[in-house]
């Protein structure tokens, strides 16, 4: 049976004495799968997202990614899972204005992550539409495109899984379409996405929605996901 990419096990995330951001939450979400998180502000949505990815210790539970127990590990070990098979998606795109396309989506490699040929580098710009443009400033780009090149960079590693926070958060209605059907693509090819957001148009492109409340999983669709709007 292979392993699924992320595994949350009874997790709990206590800050302070009193307030619990997460309560009793398990996910297990199987390769492939385009899964969105939802809930108001102060559902546990983000809290959830870091533990997934090892960015905050859960305070009860574990959580599995690729394989592993990250509940465990030293935080130098962690880093390294974390940077060769997590990929990160954030609203604000977190791009370096002074390099251009392809060095951004490059970051990664610089940072001691697994080599990249420049064969890859084209085969993932071309997967989000930015073929020809990875000599091109990011300071010139749309913020469509822009996050374009967020998700590049969070794909040129070959991750396990990618993780979004909010990534269509700052764009327009076009950009947006345009994201998701990158998502909707990426999952279709085997990629493994999970999405924290707000907004209805996500959850419904999803093909699993989990609904966050007060910390707690109250519901938890494991089909097509069709959200009211």
């Amino acid at each position: 049976m292979t392993e699924e990419p992320v595994v949350a096990e009874g997790l709990g995330r206590r800050y302070g004495e009193r307030l619990w951001a997460l309560r009793d939450v398990s996910l297990a979400v199987p390769a492939g799968r385009f899964v969105a998180v939802m809930g108001a502000t102060g559902s546990g949505k983000s809290t959830l997202l870091h533990c997934l990815a090892g960015l905050d210790r859960p305070t009860a539970g574990r959580v599995r990614l690729a394989g592993r127990d990250i509940t465990r590990l030293r935080e130098a070990a962690l880093t390294r899972l974390r940077r060769d098979r997590v990929g990160f998606v954030f609203q604000s795109y977190n791009l370096l204005s002074t390099l251009t396309v392809a060095g951004n989506v490059l970051l990664p490699t610089r940072l001691g992550g697994p080599r990249v040929s420049g064969g890859d580098l084209e085969a993932v710009l071309g997967a989000v539409g930015l073929d020809g443009l990875g000599g091109r400033p990011v300071g010139e780009l749309s913020g469509g495109q822009r996050q374009r090149v967020a998700v590049a960079r969070a794909l040129v590693t070959e991750p396990a899984l990618l993780l979004a926070d909010e990534p269509t958060g700052n764009l327009d209605s076009r950009a947006t379409e345009d994201v998701l059907a990158i998502f909707d693509e990426l999952s279709a090819a085997g990629r493994t996405i999970v999405v924290i957001t707000h907004e209805v148009e996500v959850g419904n492109r999803a093909s699993r929605l989990v609904r966050l409340r007060d910390g707690a999983v109250v519901a938890d669709d494991r089909q097509d996901a069709r959200v009211p709007a």
